[in-house]
């Protein structure tokens, strides 16, 4: 866990990090992305363990935490959103040669973190009975709001590992920050049977379990910014300077790109919605349970965004607006290659995956329902990479909005008229939500990527045009 490869910042003016991102595009999207798909691949199995365990219990347990699982991805999107528009923030000071600035960045970027803890925590536990019966959890109500209460307990270790998190990847760092996830996830898998089943605790074990990971996760993350301390950027009451600008950085980028996940768990709470009218709360169950291996299918386009975002800012700091369009390309074929093999191999794998989630006599019956969502979702796959990474280079510009409202279109735009059209309009039912899904999300992808080119046509001819005056 101590070799981060990172020369001693006390010594030097740089770091192994800073100077790949400030480097070539194409080798820093690569050496940076490896570490974070490793990383985001063990804190996805956060889900994954939870979904394994919970399936023991029977669907109304897998069903009770699915009802949850979007107001938790709202407060995940918070947290990695302040994080996106946190990485954005510090990469285009370093890009820019401006040290101090990214020291006092950090800094404004931990305090947003800990005031916005304060503020949700208790609203959050108190609410989560009233909110499982608001979003139609019926019988499993109880069961949802119980494993709810305790996950939100810990609001504040996901709000801070998120944006410490962000701080490293914002100067190259994703081996640390791999190194943090890997200890979290393991905790979890840990903890999960033994809360569970061990101490009788049911989901509200496997919250726990979640909870007690990332709080371990972050005394790991405060021993290497405040007692070790060699990281480029510090973390220390001497380095802050109040400055709203620098609010205004983060949050110009972090705010939208926060309701960049509300949306998506609004298209969760939509389609809920409309699987539970067409089909009942089994369809929740597998669709839930199937989205979980999509999400862990999509890690590899995740981690590549935020390889892109870092190098991105850094290069629109520094003003170096062709290694923005070299990045853009090289992550966007990058990413549909490897969707391409993610499809065939979920496509033949589809049953056996299926199998993990519906081994106990309770769940069994879902088998064949979700066989066939995931072999429905490898359409879905490759046209994800033009999405995400269009996106990562308006976050990394600062361009927070355009991401936004990109994500407003693919979501709400194209993919819920889409799952309603053919739910409900043209008597789909199960399967039209799954076919909506993936009709939506390649119509956001071609429009995501054709907007993103055209943005940083411009801002190399806006360059050009300034050079010749």
């Amino acid at each position: 866990m101590h070799d981060t490869g990172k020369k001693n910042s006390e010594l030097t003016e740089t770091t192994e990090g800073v100077s790949l991102i400030t480097g070539d595009p194409k080798k820093a999207i690569v050496k940076l992305s490896i570490p974070m798909i490793a990383a985001m691949f063990l804190l996805s199995t956060y889900n994954l363990a939870d979904a394994i365990w919970v399936a023991g219990l029977g669907s109304d347990a897998l069903a009770a935490v699915g009802f949850m699982t979007p107001v938790f991805m709202i407060l995940t999107g918070l947290a990695v959103g302040l994080g996106a528009g946190v990485t954005s923030a510090i990469a285009r000071r370093i890009g820019a040669g401006d040290r101090v600035g990214a020291d006092n960045t950090a800094a404004h970027a931990i305090l947003i973190a800990l005031g916005l803890a304060a503020i949700l925590t208790i609203p959050l536990v108190l609410l989560a009975g009233p909110v499982a019966a608001l979003l139609g959890a019926g019988e499993t109500a109880g069961l949802a709001a119980a494993y709810g209460q305790t996950l939100f307990a810990g609001t504040v270790f996901v709000l801070f590992t998120n944006i410490a998190y962000a701080i490293l990847r914002a100067e190259g760092d994703t081996k640390r920050t791999m190194y943090a996830m890997a200890v979290s996830s393991v905790l979890n898998i840990v903890l999960d049977p033994i809360l569970i089943y061990g101490a009788g605790m049911g989901v509200t074990g496997a919250a726990l379990a979640t909870v007690i990971s990332i709080a371990a996760v972050s005394a790991v993350l405060v021993y290497w910014f405040r007692v070790r301390k060699d990281t480029y950027v510090s973390l220390s009451r001497e380095k802050f300077s109040p400055d709203l600008r620098v609010v205004g950085n983060i949050l110009g980028v972090g705010l939208p790109a926060s309701l960049e996940f509300f949306l998506m768990s609004a298209l969760a709470i939509i389609v809920n919605g409309l699987l539970v009218r067409v089909s009942g709360t089994d369809a929740v169950a597998v669709y839930t349970t199937g989205w979980r291996v999509v999400m862990f299918g999509i890690i590899p386009f995740v981690a590549i965004g935020t390889s892109v975002t870092s190098v991105s800012g850094a290069a629109y700091g520094a003003r170096k607006y062709e290694k923005i369009r070299t990045a853009h390309t090289f992550a966007v074929g990058l990413g549909v290659a490897i969707a391409l093999a993610m499809s065939v191999i979920t496509w033949v794998f589809a049953p056996q995956i299926a199998l993990i989630f519906t081994y106990s006599t309770e769940s069994a019956h879902l088998a064949p329902a979700i066989t066939a969502f995931l072999m429905t979702m490898c359409f879905f796959y490759p046209f994800v990479p033009p999405g995400v990474m269009s996106g990562s280079v308006f976050q990394g510009t600062g361009k927070g909005l355009t991401s936004l409202a990109i994500t407003f279109l693919r979501n709400l735009l194209f993919i819920a008229v889409a799952a309603w059209a053919l739910a409900i309009p043209l008597g789909m039912g199960e399967t039209g939500v799954w076919w909506g899904i993936v009709t939506g999300d390649i119509l956001g992808g071609i429009v995501s990527f054709l907007w993103a080119r055209v943005y940083i046509a411009r801002l190399i001819a806006t360059a050009k045009g300034q050079e010749t005056v």
